[in-house]
């Protein structure tokens, strides 16, 4: 763990206001988590009056991670991982999965939510050989987390990273510039690494994603759900590896785990490599 890090975080704003739902702890709620308040769980409510298999489609999103980091891990031969929109600590976290595979593995997280940053320990329980470290940053100014001696301590960015974005490219509305943002990440790591997407959709059900939107927006909340073309475009800079974006359940899922039905989550997914 970097000798920094306690100071920074000792630094960092730590009010939480919990009268405003966050992103964060509405799906810490829907994971089944005990991080969450009572304006997290009504916004984890609403939404799931619209899509009522909400919870079953959070975790299936989760297991795409596990699945998603033991590939990098172990075909691509990526050590080193940047997390974005880490979230409150559950089981499967990026270190636990790439460590597992290969104790030297490192891995900074980033994510705004002070909570996240309460729970920065268990975070950081990292294998003695491998290194963890989190960043109280937002994506929406990407220059403040490459910029943080956290990142360059932790990572060597001279070689492959993976840049993993779970579930958060959707609080980014189109003038948000989102390519910009990714490209802005893209540019500091070296050709050989890969980007990680999950983004939801209404491809599958307009309506009910619609009525997503709404209780989102209401509650304070941006929420962009995108198409698979335009999904795609996210990954601009990189060479898609099979099977391309495809639904989150189908994407190399375990053995003799084919999923009975493709679209029983609502997202899109897809792991790109860096040209």
């Amino acid at each position: 763990m970097p000798d920094s890090h306690s100071q920074t975080a000792a630094a960092l704003p730590t009010k939480i206001d919990t009268s405003v739902a966050h992103e964060a702890r509405v799906y810490d709620y829907w994971l089944g988590g005990r991080d969450n308040y009572p304006a997290d769980r009504a916004l984890g409510d609403a939404i799931a009056t619209h899509i009522p298999a909400i919870r079953t489609m959070a975790r299936a999103n989760r297991a795409f991670l596990g699945r998603a980091v033991d590939y990098l891990t172990r075909e691509a031969g990526i050590d080193q991982f940047l997390d974005i929109g880490t979230g409150i600590p559950t089981a499967g976290n990026t270190h636990e999965v790439a460590q597992q595979l290969n104790p030297a593995a490192r891995v900074v997280y980033v994510d705004n939510d002070p909570i996240v940053l309460a729970h920065a320990r268990a975070l950081m329980s990292s294998k003695p050989q491998g290194k963890t470290a989190f960043i109280h940053a937002d994506l929406h100014d990407p220059v403040a987390i490459l910029r943080d001696d956290t990142l360059r301590v932790t990572l060597d960015l001279d070689q492959p990273v993976a840049i993993m974005l779970v579930a958060i490219m959707m609080y980014f509305r189109d003038e948000d510039e989102p390519h910009d943002i990714i490209k802005n990440l893209l540019d500091v790591v070296p050709v050989g690494s890969y980007l990680v997407i999950t983004h939801p959709t209404a491809d599958f059900d307009e309506q009910a994603m619609a009525g997503v939107v709404a209780a989102a927006e209401q509650a304070g909340i941006t929420f962009h759900p995108r198409s698979r073309a335009e999904t795609e475009t996210l990954f601009a800079g990189t060479e898609l590896i099979e099977p391309g974006v495809v639904p989150v359940v189908t994407w190399h899922p375990e053995p003799g785990e084919d999923p009975a039905d493709p679209e029983s989550a609502w997202y899109w997914a897809g792991i790109g490599r860096k040209l």
